[in-house]
């Protein structure tokens, strides 16, 4: 230690958040479904018998605390590498120690990861022979799905443990602990707050701790005392966490769950539910065009002939996005998701394009009918093509009857028209439907 480590003081330097990392078991909050007592994981680490794991959930959570919880319990040596900056010739050395350090103390190796979805294919191949043989255990910590970001082999080796937001009380137990810790928190001060102020922390905070506890830090920090108290009203909260975290990565596996939530409350006809998952998008950043893409999409997929104007709602939201631009184009994108939402529903476009395909894709090709092949060149007539040709429009209601298919495709059934809508009004003539026959 040298004259500039000596005179760190790191409570002075580091946040809050930071400071107020839990100890102990004891002093870690929330995820009682994983960590309540007698649940697995709490009897693997009281009984210092943790094997490899993976900790996938939101920022905030407390998975980095939870593997420093580990790394306090455990008598094995504990590493604590990054996932960017640590390559492949980094995990060969720690491999190397670690094989040492078993075979000659005894002494298990544990390496803690964070953000691990970082880690590239050869950081995850160097890795994965150590933790199957079990010279290492692994700790990794992600945001991200790891279905997704991890190798399988790495994967089905290390056990899978999912945390969830934290709940509005553990919020406010986390905030009022470092009000009360006078060593790592807050504790020094006089600090008053306002009912408001807790509420306006808590909702704003997302299920995210460390950022209620960043607006706290600050609020403090920033408020002059008056009569050597430290009082919080409602309008410094705000001052402190001014916009509510949303969660919403726009390459993860939380951005495909609200896409999906989005779509599929359009689907199922709850215009609530898809202008607050439209609002979540649009207010999260995410890419307008993107949004129109899945409504022009669903206006075809999940409506179609029920209701043909709902498509050109659809196009008008995407033209007006050209021409006006956000935040203006909220205005037409929310009344394309709500004629979506509000539209009877009808798939017999997919489901019928779909069918076709299947079936030109397992079936030999028919030929063209000569009575519907182009008689237009020179020569055509010679060859018969055209002749025979019935023109609806010289018949009443411009409809006649008429072979459309080849001969080896008659009797094949692709449009089931639905009931709903205009879409049974819109049949032509003749159009034949199985479930009507049946």
């Amino acid at each position: 230690m040298d004259l500039f480590s000596a005179s760190f003081d790191q409570h002075l330097v580091a946040p809050l958040a930071e400071r107020m990392r839990p100890r102990t078991l004891e002093e870690y909050i929330g995820q009682s479904h994983i960590l309540g007592v007698g649940k697995l994981l709490r009897r693997a680490i009281e009984a210092d018998r943790v094997s490899s794991l993976i900790l996938y959930g939101p920022p905030g959570t407390g998975k980095t605390s939870l593997a420093q919880v580990i790394a306090a319990k455990t008598t094995s040596r504990f590493i604590r590498i990054n996932a960017v900056t640590s390559g492949v010739k980094d995990i060969r050395e720690i491999t190397l120690q670690a094989t040492d350090d078993l075979h000659l103390y005894r002494k298990r190796t544990l390496v803690f990861c964070d953000e691990v979805h970082r880690f590239n294919k050869g950081q995850q191949d160097a890795l994965l022979p150590a933790v199957e043989n079990g010279t290492i255990t692994f700790i990794g910590a992600t945001t991200e799905n790891p279905f997704f970001e991890l190798n399988s082999a790495l994967l089905s080796r290390s056990t899978l443990f999912r945390l969830e937001l934290l709940t509005p009380s553990e919020i406010r137990l986390g905030l009022e602990l470092a009000l009360k810790d006078c060593e790592r928190g807050l504790g020094q001060y006089q600090v008053e707050v306002s009912p408001e102020a807790w509420e306006h922390w808590v909702n704003y905070a997302n299920g995210d701790l460390r950022r209620a506890l960043n607006a706290l830090e600050l609020a403090v920090l920033t408020t002059q005392p008056e009569g050597g108290i430290r009082r919080i009203s409602l309008a410094i909260a705000e001052e402190s966490i001014q916009q509510r975290s949303i969660r919403f990565d726009k390459v993860g596996d939380n951005h495909y769950d609200i896409i999906s939530a989005f779509i599929k409350s359009m689907r199922g006809s709850d215009p609530d539910a898809a202008l607050y998952w439209l609002a979540i998008l649009l207010e999260a950043g995410e890419d307008p065009r993107f949004i129109i893409r899945r409504i022009i999409v669903h206006a075809s997929e999940d409506i179609g002939l029920a209701d043909p104007t709902v498509m050109l709602q659809a196009h008008a939201a995407a033209n007006a996005l050209e021409w006006l631009g956000m935040p203006e184009a909220r205005i037409p994108i929310a009344q394309a998701v709500l004629a979506i939402a509000t539209a009877p529903k009808s798939n017999s476009t997919v489901e019928s394009i779909d069918r076709a395909l299947a079936y030109v894709r397992q079936q030999p090709t028919g030929e063209v009918p000569a009575h519907l092949k182009d008689s237009h060149y020179p020569g055509a007539s010679k060859l018969g093509h055209g002749q025979q040709y019935l023109y609806p429009h010289s018949y009443p209601n411009h409809w006649v009857e008429q072979t459309y298919l080849p001969p080896n495709v008659q009797g094949q059934t692709f449009y089931i028209p639905s009931q709903m809508g205009k879409e049974n009004l819109a049949n032509p003539k003749g159009a034949k439907d199985p479930q009507k026959e049946g």
